[in-house]
């Protein structure tokens, strides 16, 4: 009897533990990513291969109701937003897997999709318990509720166009080095953003079109940007975007 009292209180003690809340370290994606993200480019097929894990951590997102998340300090709730973001983009390819962009999601015209956002407007998971998008994310929550605009170097779109996919999850303790990281890592990457002084000319990314009020709420835009290039760059310098690839982010 005394035993089956131990054992019954183990169990106890275990399920108690695990219904306290969230595992705010997001372990099962961190440890996901470490092996299938390398230089932000995505082994789809090792994270297929890893689906019960992979299942296991959209649950838990998932499972999160609304009065837990308004538990949440702000840090731990741009962490678990971004996090959502990344993992459910992932699921998306997933789940059309074998494709060449996400821009294939839709119909069959790989330019509607784009044009319409269908991707982004696909309701495919449950969040905060209802049923959602990704852009519900993007700009219902992060963009809407936190003046943060570098978590657009962090929520990558499944595109080589985007920022890198980190290889490691993003957490509430680690978040202001992760999101200045990511930031930086953008920035300097000459394939998506580059400055000539020569004919001081900015060649830059078209998020920072997309999203030019996100980055100028306190600054201008060449002062955010500053940070990110060696070269002092002058307050007229030229802008031009950059073509955004839409081609899939895969390790291959």
């Amino acid at each position: 009897m005394k035993q089956f009292f131990l054992v019954f209180l183990c169990v106890g003690l275990w399920q108690g533990a695990s219904a306290q809340g969230f595992d705010h370290k997001h372990s099962i994606w961190d440890s996901i990513l470490k092996k299938n993200v390398k230089n932000g480019l995505v082994s789809y097929k090792g994270i297929q291969s890893e689906e019960g894990s992979f299942k296991l951590y959209l649950e838990s997102l998932s499972k999160v109701t609304e009065a837990q998340y308004q538990g949440f300090n702000e840090k731990e709730k741009i962490s678990f937003l971004i996090n959502a973001y990344n993992a459910f983009t992932v699921k998306l390819i997933l789940d059309h897997y074998p494709i060449e962009s996400i821009t294939e999601i839709g119909s069959p015209f790989s330019k509607i999709n784009l044009a319409r956002g269908i991707p982004w407007k696909k309701e495919f998971y449950t969040l905060l318990g209802k049923s959602r998008h990704l852009d519900w994310i993007e700009h219902e929550k992060l963009r809407k509720d936190f003046n943060e605009p570098r978590i657009h170097f962090a929520i990558v779109c499944a595109s080589i166009g985007c920022p890198n996919l980190a290889s490691e999850a993003y957490t509430a303790v680690n978040l202001e080095k992760q999101l200045q990281s990511a930031k930086l890592g953008f920035l300097k990457n000459p394939k998506k953003n580059s400055y000539d002084k020569t004919t001081n000319t900015l060649y830059l990314s078209k998020i920072f079109n997309w999203f030019q009020t996100d980055f100028t709420k306190k600054t201008t835009l060449i002062q955010f940007l500053q940070d990110g290039f060696d070269e002092t760059i002058k307050p007229d310098a030229k802008i031009v975007y950059n073509e955004y690839s839409w081609d899939l982010n895969e390790l291959k």
